[in-house]
C-alpha cells in the first residue's frame, strides 16, 4: 500500500491510500497500531510529509562509491548521525538556505528511507524487516561548511538547519517494496541528473542497519532511518555544485516515487555572529 498523509480543505490532517491511477482514498484509524481502507474520496488541499518523525537517524558513507568519490575508507561498522526532527519538509514546500547561520555550500542527499512501526531492541537481521513500517524518499540535505568547518568534528550542526530533512511523497508498505535492496535511486537538480544509483552499492543493508541502530538501543515508532547517499553529491562534484536560490530538487526512488522541493534563501535582516 501506498499511504499519504495529507490536510484537507477544511485543515484537516489525515491519511490516505493513493492508487495507481492517481486517485486516493481514505484511510481510518492509527498509522501504528492500524489503517483501514474505505471508498471514501480524499480531498487533498496539501500533502505533507508522510510521518511526523520520532528520531532521525542517519547512515553516513553507506555506498560504495560515494566513500570512493569522498576518498574515505570504507567504514568496519555503519557511521551515525543525528538530525535534528523538526527538519522535517513536506513534499512542494521549499529547502531554505540558512542566512542567520550562513551556509553558502547546501548539498543534495538522495536516500532511502526506512520507517520503524513499532518499538524494538536487540533485533537480529534476521528479523529486522518485521519491524518496518514502510519505505519512503528522504533529502539528507547538508550545510558542507558547518559539517566539515563549523562542527568540531560531528555532522550533526550542518545537517540539522529547519526544511534539511524532505520525506515523501508518500510511505511505501514493505509488501508493495519486497526487496528494498536493489533500488534505483537519483537525485535530478533542475531537471539535470547528479545522482544515480542503485540501493544494492550499499555497504551495510537495511536489515544489517536495523540490527545495528537496535543494539542496546531502543528504537521508537516513528524513527526515520536515513540509509545513507550514492556518490554524485555536490561537493565532490568538479567544481563542486551547492544549491541556489530558485533550484528545484527532486529525489526519485524506483517503487516510491518523486519528491520535489524548490530552494529559497532564509530571510534575515542580518547574519548570525557565528557566521562572521
Amino acid at each position: 500500500m501506498k499511504i499519504i498523509r495529507y490536510r484537507s480543505p477544511a485543515g484537516e490532517v489525515a491519511f490516505a491510500q493513493q492508487h495507481s491511477d492517481g486517485t486516493a482514498t481514505r484511510l481510518h484509524g492509527d498509522l501504528f497500531a492500524g489503517l483501514t481502507p474505505t471508498t471514501e474520496p480524499a480531498e487533498i488541499a496539501k500533502l505533507l510529509a508522510p510521518i511526523i518523525p520520532a528520531a532521525f537517524l542517519c547512515i553516513g558513507l553507506n555506498y560504495r562509491q560515494h566513500a570512493a568519490e569522498t576518498h574515505a575508507p570504507l567504514p568496519k561498522c555503519p557511521v551515525l548521525f543525528m538530525k535534528n526532527a523538526a527538519a522535517v519538509q513536506n513534499p512542494g514546500d521549499p529547502i531554505v538556505l540558512p542566512r542567520w547561520l550562513r551556509s553558502d555550500k547546501v548539498d543534495y542527499e538522495c536516500e532511502l528511507a526506512v520507517v520503524i512501526g513499532k518499538a524494538c531492541r536487540n533485533v537480529p537481521r534476521t528479523e529486522a524487516l518485521d519491524y518496518v513500517l514502510g519505505y519512503t524518499c528522504g533529502n539528507d540535505v547538508s550545510a558542507r561548511d558547518w559539517q566539515k568547518e563549523g562542527g568540531g568534528t560531528q555532522w550533526s550542526r550542518g545537517k540539522s538547519f529547519d526544511t534539511f530533512a524532505p520525506l515523501g511523497p508518500c510511505l511505501v508498505t514493505p509488501d508493495e517494496l519486497p526487496n528494498a535492496g536493489r533500488l534505483r535511486i537519483r537525485t535530478l537538480v533542475n531537471g539535470e541528473t547528479l545522482q544515480d544509483s542503485t540501493t544494492a552499492d550499499m555497504i551495510f543493508d537495511v536489515p544489517t542497519l536495523i540490527e545495528f541502530l537496535s543494539g542496546s538501543t531502543t528504537l521508537l515508532p516513528g524513527t526515520v532511518i536515513f540509509t545513507g547517499t550514492p556518490h554524485g553529491v555536490g561537493m565532490a562534484r568538479q567544481p563542486p555544485r551547492f544549491l541556489q536560490p530558485g533550484d528545484q530538487v527532486t529525489v526519485e526512488i524506483e517503487g516510491i516515487g518523486e519528491l520535489t522541493n524548490p530552494v529559497i534563501e532564509e530571510t534575515v535582516t542580518a547574519p548570525s555572529a557565528w557566521s562572521s
